[in-house]
């Protein structure tokens, strides 16, 4: 017996491929959803930890800001203590600074020299006085020039003769006004001046004993 199959199968498979098409569509656009959703959490995830990161970095950058104020402000106190200290020092050498300029002249005054005015304007002395030469100035200049501690650069202003008075026109001697100018140095700068002036001796008395064998004979202060 023959069957006829008088049904429309064509439009049955048609219709059916036409749901498994739409099947597998929704399943991709809902797989596709998921991966989105997945992705889109992962983000949040690492931005959240970044932000995180970035308070840490920020909490850490504003301590060492405070640090560093600290450090500048202690820096302008060490500073500002420092110009204090330098300042008692300038003071307290100011304050010898007499004493040291009168000792050098009277160390430095040649015979035959009188002096009748001192004035000092910071480094800078102006001495007047008279003498019996014109030689016992240029001495003068030449002790406080190579010989004096905290005398340098001395400088003649003016020199001009004039008449002392005697009992009588016999006794009358010539004299010679004089004027001059030099500068009175500071404590560190005579130290250093020391130290520069010892040094070569050091090395020499280092090396002549070496070479002769025997040792350098030593003054007394006695």
């Amino acid at each position: 017996m023959i069957l006829i199959n008088l049904l429309p199968h064509r439009e049955e498979k048609r219709r059916l491929r036409k749901q498994t098409f739409f099947v597998g569509l929704g399943v991709s656009v809902l797989a596709g959803c998921l991966i989105v959703a997945l992705w889109y959490a992962v983000q949040l995830r690492m931005m959240a930890t970044q932000q995180t990161r970035n308070e840490i970095l920020n909490t850490a950058i504003h301590k060492l800001d405070d640090e560093i104020k600290d450090v500048s402000a202690l820096k302008a106190e060490i500073d500002s203590l420092k110009a204090r200290q330098r300042a008692v020092e300038d003071l307290q050498t100011d304050r010898n600074m007499p004493v040291y300029l009168l000792n050098e002249l009277v160390s430095q005054t040649p015979e035959g020299i009188y002096l009748t005015s001192i004035r000092q304007n910071g480094q800078s002395v102006s001495v007047t006085g008279y003498a019996q030469t014109n030689e016992r100035v240029s001495e003068f200049l030449r002790n406080t020039n190579n010989k004096s501690t905290w005398l340098e650069h001395p400088e003649l202003v003016e020199i001009k003769a004039s008449a002392s008075t005697g009992k009588d026109a016999r006794d009358a001697k010539r004299l010679f006004d004089f004027s001059m100018r030099v500068s009175l140095k500071r404590p560190g700068e005579v130290s250093s001046a020391a130290s520069a002036a010892s040094a070569p001796g050091a090395a020499a008395s280092g090396v002549k004993p070496s070479q002769s064998g025997a040792s350098a004979p030593v003054k007394s202060g006695a």
